[in-house]
């Protein structure tokens, strides 16, 4: 997964997580930073794998680490992180060796990964989708009372 380590290694993506950590360091929710990332990714992949859905997993990879660099946005500016997160990620994709439709494919599916009308589909947004939803591990956390999300978001049991 060549290109997914020039994702981790790319100045604009580093740069990112580090804004991304900066402004949620008071957070005593769930973060947007690495842990996430990778959590999503492979649950993506288990996801892919599972239902034989055949999408290539630098795909999932690439779509999984940037889906929530635009967070830091979404604090300072008030532009929603799905937004700004599928505006910065081509830079990066680009750099990185993806091509325009395989970059077109992850921005999409980074604009749409807050969109429940998404979450049975089977490819890439869907996997995304349902991903990020299933990596929050709601049943451990210290401050699941304090959690504005809705009882039936919390993940109260371990699905991957």
């Amino acid at each position: 997964m060549d290109r997914i380590d020039r994702i981790l290694a790319h100045a604009l993506f580093r740069e990112y997580l580090e804004k991304n950590r900066k402004a949620e360091k008071d957070r005593i929710f769930c973060r947007h930073e690495m842990t996430h990332f990778l959590d999503v990714a492979r649950i993506g992949r288990i996801i892919n794998l599972e239902e034989g859905l055949g999408v290539a997993e630098e795909l999932i990879y690439a779509a999984a680490l940037l889906h929530d660099i635009g967070k830091h946005l979404q604090y300072s500016q008030g532009i929603p992180h799905e937004k700004a997160g599928a505006e910065l990620a081509p830079e990066i994709l680009r750099d990185c060796g993806f091509d325009e439709k395989e970059t077109g494919e992850i921005a999409e599916a980074i604009m749409s990964h807050r969109t429940p009308s998404v979450s049975r589909e089977r490819g890439l947004r869907g996997i995304l989708y349902r991903a990020d939803k299933a990596s929050r591990l709601c049943l451990g956390c210290p401050v699941i009372a304090e959690c504005h999300w809705e009882e039936k978001q919390k993940n109260q049991t371990l699905l991957y």
